[in-house]
């Protein structure tokens, strides 16, 4: 089994959500955030031929790097063990148990009725948590008047903080306020088709690349009809 660089970029982006990562047989592979907040799912060209865990997800990538690209990778006896393989160099990487990596979900999340809907540009997406990291914006809310649909960088909890927000689209007459942790979008660079219930999530799938994201809102959200 070899992984291509588009699958080891996407991993790398896993490891910000979750330390550890399970891979199930197949070529779908899904990680979520200990507190359950935050959770991945991309399709790979490469087939898993059976589920294997690794405890230290960053470790793993740099062990991979220390081979060349056409580094192959067998597991051994009992799935206990992997070796990466490259020219004349063999390493052993010890893995784990599936069983010690917290909150590894098998399945992905159904979304409850659709409240909010629009498009977020790759532009937009690095503007948005470029200024709330500049503004040291705990927060990143879609909110919307009836009328139009801004995405701001705030903190929800002490109005005298610095913010900022950016118009998305036009609004469909329905007035809210949906909070997350700046912290919880963890996407990778891209453009978003981004769906939003009032239930409590919302749903971010790249249209360029086969990943998306489910990601609670926060305390505090609230909406109207």
């Amino acid at each position: 089994m070899k992984l291509s660089k588009e699958t080891l970029g996407i991993l790398k982006n896993f490891a910000t959500i979750n330390d550890g990562l399970v891979f199930r047989a197949g070529n779908v592979i899904r990680t979520c955030d200990p507190q359950k907040q935050i959770l991945a799912e991309t399709v790979i060209t490469e087939n898993i031929p059976s589920d294997f865990a690794i405890y230290d997800l960053n470790r793993f990538l740099s062990v991979i790097s220390l081979h060349d690209e056409n580094t192959e990778i067998e597991l051994g006896d009992n799935n206990k063990s992997a070796f990466l393989m490259s020219g004349r160099k063999k390493t052993n990487y010890r893995l784990c148990d599936t069983t010690m990596i917290k909150n590894a979900p098998e399945k992905a999340i159904v979304m409850p009725s659709v409240d909010v809907s629009f498009t977020l540009s790759t532009t937009d997406l690095d503007s948005i948590l470029r200024s709330a990291s500049v503004l040291g914006s705990p927060h990143v809310a879609v909110t919307s008047d009836g009328s139009k649909i801004y995405v701001a960088q705030l903190d929800s909890k002490n109005s005298s903080a610095h913010s900022s927000q950016i118009e998305i689209a036009n609004g469909d007459g329905k007035k809210y306020n949906l909070i997350f942790k700046t912290e919880n979008l963890r996407m990778v660079p891209g453009n978003y088709d981004v769906l939003i219930s009032f239930k409590g999530i919302a749903h971010f799938k790249n249209k360029d690349k086969p990943i998306q994201y489910w990601v609670a809102t926060e305390v505090g959200s609230t909406s109207q009809a």
